[in-house]
């Protein structure tokens, strides 16, 4: 797939991560129902594999799906295997190369420049920043992107909907967000809440959309 277009098209990447697998999957497809095209599915999560393969056949071929928390090559293959598009990682790791051999472009964890320039040399399409709420917010993005200003930024980590208009505006080409959208529906809880926040998070990336045109 191609993950950069995909970022600046949609602008959102929900994450869920779950206990529960099976609410993790009716999370995944709640999401995608309500519009989120963007999924990545931990693989920290109770049987994430599982979950990423469930999703594949309910999704079909063409729904983008990502996997998440991809520490090295054995997590990138198996993600693959499960039928993953996409990974994320939170750190730069050899399983950023990894996923290229396979055909599923990477989504690395950075903090600082020379973890940047790291991922951009082992091939990473675009850059998570990551924990985006420790690292000074927005500013730092913004900070980042005066020697940086072509490389496509997701910030990850405590980023609700006034974080994300604050990210979107100070330049990043996507903002990544887990419990803030997610809350505890891959848990089991209350997928009408999920559906709430779903749309109220879509509602911020058209806005920023809307304002950038």
């Amino acid at each position: 797939m191609d993950l950069l277009s995909a970022l600046r098209a949609h602008r959102l990447v929900a994450i869920v991560r779950g206990a529960d697998p099976d609410a993790a999957l009716r999370t995944v497809l709640t999401l995608a129902e309500e519009g989120v095209a963007l999924i990545e599915v931990s693989l920290s999560g109770r049987n994430a594999l599982e979950v990423i393969a469930r999703a594949r056949a309910a999704l079909g071929p063409d729904a983008p799906l990502g996997a998440g928390t991809v520490l090295g090559p054995d997590d990138a293959r198996a993600a693959h295997a499960a039928g993953a598009d996409f990974i994320v990682t939170p750190a730069v790791s050899d399983g950023i190369t990894v996923a290229r051999e396979l055909g599923m472009p990477a989504l690395a964890g950075v903090m600082t420049p020379t973890e940047i320039l790291s991922a951009v040399r082992l091939g990473a399409e675009a850059l998570k920043l990551f924990p985006a709420g420790q690292t000074g917010g927005p500013a730092y993005l913004r900070a980042l992107r005066g020697p940086f200003p072509d490389l496509p930024f997701v910030p990850v980590g405590g980023v609700d909907a006034a974080a994300a208009r604050a990210y979107l505006a100070a330049g990043a080409v996507a903002v990544g967000v887990g419990s803030p959208l997610v809350g505890d529906a891959a848990d089991g809880g209350d997928p009408d809440a999920l559906r709430t926040r779903a749309r109220d998070f879509l509602t911020v990336v058209r806005e920023r959309a809307e304002a950038g045109r």
